[in-house]
């Protein structure tokens, strides 16, 4: 299945997929959702793309008018697959890329300046792994500047309520085999 950028500067530029099975990308019509919910914030944000695969949903912010996405993954193929996913839709100056792991990163104090609007968290299906980033988030809520949302994508299947401290349920939606549950950080 081609994955392609939706809307802005970068419309219509078919992206690659990540070598073998160890990515599932978004489905355009869950991307498309996702967006349109989010709708014009998304001007000048700060993006954070988790487990971030193909690159597709840092691609698609950056394309829609995001000022900065920082796309991490574990995976070399994947890391290879975004670099020239960002150079196909020329969207490499607003972006910075690293091979990390997503739950050891977010261990740390974010920076000063570092926080973001937006947090995306895409990870392997059924491995609990959305929820230990949300406790870390919750743990941690510099990582996400005050207003800011994390968006989690899941099998619908892995959903359970999570207790938070700085973080809460906004909304969630269900689109056939995926749940995008959007937790936010309240403003001061």
């Amino acid at each position: 299945m081609p994955i392609r950028v939706i809307a802005g500067k970068a419309k219509g530029r078919r992206l690659r997929m990540v070598p073998g099975e160890t990515t599932r990308p978004v489905m355009d019509r869950v991307k498309e959702n996702v967006f349109n919910i989010i709708g014009p914030s998304v001007q000048g944000s700060r993006w954070l793309d988790l487990f971030a695969g193909t690159g597709s949903v840092g691609i698609e912010a950056l394309s829609r008018g995001a000022g900065f996405c920082l796309f991490l993954d574990s995976n070399r193929a994947a890391i290879r697959t975004i670099h020239q996913n960002l150079a196909t839709a020329r969207l490499t100056e607003a972006a910075q890329v690293e091979r990390s792991d997503a739950l050891a990163f977010l261990r740390n104090s974010p920076g000063r300046g570092e926080g973001f609007e937006f947090i995306y968290v895409a990870p392997p299906q059924y491995r609990g792994l959305w929820r230990e980033v949300l406790e870390l988030i919750d743990a941690q809520p510099d990582w996400l500047l005050p207003d800011g949302v994390v968006i989690v994508q899941i099998d619908p299947r892995e959903y359970e309520p999570v207790p938070l401290e700085h973080l809460r349920l906004i909304d969630q939606r269900t689109y056939g085999n995926t749940r995008v549950c959007f937790y936010e950080r309240p403003g001061e």
